[in-house]
């Protein structure tokens, strides 16, 4: 038997691919592929456009796949949300739709884009929200470029994805409201949720996966340090969890390991050192399981 998971091609695939080797899958895609090989006999992976992820999955097509849930809304569909793989740090960062237009534009709020026209690739969600807010207006769908449509004055406004809003601004456009927000999911056929094999396959995936981005801002650190100095050093590490404390072969002496955010190394090792520390090693992290 064999799992068949759509994963994204484009923005998302670079991300993709390391998350998946940093969970211990090895993947290779061959230039112009949709179907890369996996050192996983029972996965079978297709490279899919992120958009269509969600239909397939729920078509039953795909078992299951990663897409963003912005387009499991916008495609109205029905499947199982196995895990969010969101994280904030070079990856699936969340994203915002935004109904954005020129600085110097007269549109301040959605009640004020009436009778104009929008372009937008999330086309579904975009007409939802202006019925939410009573506006009558022409939502078009663009197929790229959206930003220049908007400042060439083809359409009176957009609705663009975005992290920071950076681009927006170097296009001189201005944010008026979020359409909505969106993370990155795991996604499954409802029948292959049911299916015992695959689902204990796509929950075990998730898990490798969730676990993959755990260490993301994490790192292991081992030192030693004498008996006298323990305490000191023990009231200076931050941990998950308790470090982990073990005797020395030599008399006096323990051995100290634990994991912590990665921002925060700098700062203390240095006061590790001052307090008594020897033979500190930082080391990356692949998962880390609860």
């Amino acid at each position: 038997m064999r799992l068949k998971i759509g994963l994204p091609k484009g923005s998302l695939q670079e991300a993709t691919l390391h998350l998946f080797k940093q969970a211990g899958f090895h993947l290779t895609v061959t230039e112009r592929s949709y179907f890369p090989t996996i050192d996983d006999e029972e996965l079978e992976i297709l490279l899919l456009r992120a958009q269509e992820i969600s239909r397939y999955v729920e078509a039953g097509a795909l078992d299951g796949g990663i897409t963003g849930n912005d387009w499991i809304m916008e495609n109205g569909s029905d499947v199982v949300k196995v895990a969010d793989l969101s994280y904030s740090k070079q990856g699936f960062e969340p994203v915002r739709w935004v109904l954005a237009v020129p600085v110097d534009s007269k549109v301040m709020r959605p009640k004020d884009l009436e009778g104009k026209r929008l372009a937008t690739e999330l086309v579904n969600l975009t007409k939802a929200y202006l019925k939410s807010h009573r506006v009558n207006a022409t939502v078009e769908f663009s197929w790229g470029a959206t930003e220049a449509k908007v400042s060439t004055e083809l359409v009176d406004a957009i609705v663009e994805l975005t992290e920071t809003g950076a681009s927006l601004r170097a296009n001189k456009l201005r944010i008026v409201d979020t359409i909505c927000s969106s993370t990155t999911q795991l996604v499954a056929h409802k029948a292959s949720w049911r299916d015992p094999w695959k689902r204990k396959k796509l929950e075990s995936i998730a898990t490798l996966l969730k676990g993959a981005i755990a260490a993301r801002s994490k790192v292991g650190l081992k030192l030693n340090v004498s008996k006298k100095n323990l305490k000191g050093v023990l009231a200076i590490l931050p941990a998950i969890k308790k470090p982990t404390v073990s005797p020395l072969s030599t008399g006096g002496w323990f051995a100290i390991e634990t994991v912590l955010d990665e921002k925060v190394v700098r700062n203390i090792i240095p006061e590790l050192k001052k307090a008594g520390g020897e033979g500190l090693i930082e080391y990356s992290l692949s998962k880390i399981i609860y």
